[in-house]
């Protein structure tokens, strides 16, 4: 899928780059609840397969493909002892690279693009996730300016066999 940057105010790219680098965060101290207040109700999640990196839910196998209400079910899971991959939890941390703002389909709406590298620390063993986040963001007065109403991590892996399963949030 190729996609053109757009010029955008300075301030705003800032802003951008603050809040993908707050939600980053977010996630590396777990804090699942407060990460999940940054969507929108009608929010989705999507983390395709990785021989498919560029499919669709509607049309091919995803690892994840999340409503709100499901998501607000995985954070729930995450954060109870029954998620028996994550408990105790992973250590998690998040690069977050090369941010672009990218032309929108509304105005309400921004499309931004940034490359990730999430290191995973469990058991012993130290594996890195690297892809490609696609962020739609909505202007809000929440406390980072944005909320989120679809995130979708792309996974530049031809497979998972080193990481064993997707037990944690990309």
């Amino acid at each position: 899928m190729t996609m053109q940057s757009v010029a955008t105010d300075p301030a705003q790219r800032t802003q951008i780059e603050d809040f993908l680098y707050a939600e980053a965060t977010l996630l590396d101290e777990w804090r699942l609840d407060d990460w999940l207040e940054l969507f929108t109700p009608d929010a989705r999640y999507e983390v395709p397969s990785t021989d498919r990196p560029d499919g669709r839910p509607d049309a091919q196998l995803m690892l994840i493909s999340d409503s709100a209400d499901m998501l607000t079910a995985r954070v729930k899971r995450l954060n109870s002892r029954k998620a028996h991959r994550e408990f105790p939890w992973s250590r998690t941390r998040r690069l977050v690279a090369n941010v672009r703002v990218l032309e929108s389909s509304t105005p309400a709406e921004l499309t931004v693009t940034a490359n990730f590298a999430v290191y995973r620390t469990r058991r012993g063993s130290t594996h890195c996730y690297v892809g490609r986040y696609i962020h739609r963001l909505v202007p809000a007065e929440a406390p980072l300016g944005f909320r989120i109403s679809f995130r979708r991590a792309e996974l530049d892996q031809e497979t998972l066999h080193e990481h064993g399963t997707l037990s944690i949030i990309l």
